[in-house]
């Protein structure tokens, strides 16, 4: 990664259709509708033989008061002093508009760097656009389709001879994005490291504070807030040194129970969440200390829980709660009678406001990750399991009773094991159950979910129902047997 290349223009000028390019993949969220992405989008970018960060942003509006509109713009600005180069998209079909001549003035005066690129320019109707592009004084513009692919040449001719300024200075600044992880790795706990960073993704309602939360976390104003309801809508992910722990964060769009969610976009908002449970190592599940538990909140942290994900529940707005004391142990009892499968997750009141309980946070966050990569040795588990069955033994479904002979662990991340028992289909929930909850407090697993499964292992001979017979080579040299008298 040699340098920043921040992508800016007005709303629905083909931004994020370029980004997506860029970054070989569907990252942010596209759609025929202006104003869709609202927050700072980073990804790894690749053109022919560069390597650079790129950042999607808002569309560019006129406002500048403390508006919605007005908030996205002071992001972007910010985009701007942040990025090596800008490239400046206007749309070819509609030329240059007087918005794009006033933000070609703001970029002049805040950009060293600024590339101009007509999008949308495929086909002859885009003639006359490209041709007002050269007025604006930011030098010969691109020619670009964003959609097909055209013009990406050109750009990386632009590119390259800036890249060369560049590349000395970034070259161990820029983080990796978008790390996979391996489900099955068996070597023990993960150390997060700044290249592999550990992956957090912060799911909860619609307001409940996720985007202030992570901006606290940050220390500075990242993601766009405010007091509406459903601002973010694409799955942001930022790295940061979390008093030292490498972490990405992915702030994800609230999730509304599923008959309320109506409009293509906000779909899309909620499906790009569920993409960030799925490959984050910890999902911090954000509730409102004001309606904690509501339906939605159980529905997502039982999601988490069915991704095999390590859960940590925060209750959030927690500095203007008046009945702490017993607001606390109502919360903790709620937990356990409407959470069950998450026994023992750890439980933390924050204010994403105030940023008290964040130190807790993060120490939540952390052991969650250790216990979800936690392997048991096979010896443990079976000293575990003789003494599991003398305290409870197994049921005898019509008198014969379930034989559980060994247990062995057979992954991490979340923990699974396997039993191998005769008659698992007869064995019941509950008695699996059982066996959990005594995982869970025995080897000091509380909130991670833990899989078990039952394999038969048959008493019989393998080989004693096989009969034996000559082979059918040796028959054949021995010829038939001969004929009784």
């Amino acid at each position: 990664m040699s340098f920043t290349l921040a992508i800016v223009g007005r709303p629905n000028v083909g931004k994020s259709t370029l980004f997506n390019r860029l970054v070989g993949k569907r990252l942010a969220l596209v759609d025929d509708q202006p104003g869709v992405t609202r927050d700072l989008r980073e990804g790894a970018a690749r053109l022919g033989d560069l390597r650079f960060t790129v950042i999607d942003t808002a569309g560019l509006e006129e406002a500048t008061d403390e508006s919605l509109e007005g908030r996205m713009r002071k992001l972007t600005e910010r985009a701007v002093d942040m990025a090596d180069i800008c490239l400046f998209l206007i749309d070819a079909r509609a030329g240059v508009t007087p918005t794009d001549e006033l933000f070609t003035d703001i970029l002049r005066k805040r950009s060293a760097h600024v590339i101009v690129a007509a999008n949308k320019s495929e086909g002859s109707a885009a003639d006359a656009g490209v041709i007002e592009a050269y007025g604006l004084g930011l030098g010969e513009p691109i020619r670009l389709s964003a959609e097909h692919g055209e013009g990406l040449n050109d750009l990386y001719a632009q590119l390259m001879p800036l890249a060369d300024q560049f590349e000395e200075r970034a070259r161990e600044n820029t983080p990796e994005t978008d790390v996979s992880i391996d489900e099955d790795s068996d070597d023990g706990v993960r150390v997060p490291t700044k290249a592999r960073p550990l992956q957090v993704a912060v799911v909860g309602r619609p307001n409940a504070g996720k985007s202030t939360l992570i901006n606290k976390i940050l220390g500075e104003e990242r993601l766009l807030t405010g007091p509406e309801a459903g601002i973010t809508r694409d799955a942001i992910s930022v790295q940061i040194d979390w008093d030292g722990l490498p972490t990405r964060i992915f702030d994800t769009a609230g999730m509304r129970k599923k008959a309320k969610v109506q409009e293509k976009l906000e779909k899309l908002s909620v499906g790009d969440g569920l993409r960030a449970v799925k490959f984050a190592e910890v999902v911090v599940v954000l509730l409102d200390a004001a309606i904690p538990f509501e339906q939605q909140d159980l529905r997502i942290a039982d999601l988490a829980e069915r991704e095999g994900r390590a859960v940590v529940v925060a209750v959030n707005k927690w500095d203007v709660e008046p009945e702490k004391q017993q607001k606390l142990r109502d919360l903790r009892e709620s937990f356990e009678r409407l959470l069950p499968q998450l026994r023992g997750a750890p439980l933390v009141t924050v204010s994403a406001k105030t940023g008290r309980g964040l130190d807790r946070l993060r120490q939540a966050v952390e052991k969650a990750n250790e216990v979800w990569n936690r392997r048991i040795t096979t010896a443990q588990l079976n000293r575990w399991l003789t003494g599991m069955l003398e305290q409870h033994p197994p049921p005898a479904p019509g008198g014969k009773r379930i034989k559980l002979r060994y247990m062995t662990q057979a992954k991490t991340r979340p923990p699974g094991f396997v039993v191998m028992c005769s008659h698992p289909d007869k064995l019941p929930e509950s008695y699996s159950r059982y066996l959990v909850n005594g995982l869970r407090t025995d080897f000091d697993m509380p909130g991670t979910p833990i899989r078990l499964h039952m394999r038969s292992q048959s008493d019989k001979n393998p080989y004693k129902a096989k009969k034996k017979s000559t082979p059918s080579r040796l028959r054949k040299h021995l010829g038939k047997p001969p004929q009784k008298s």
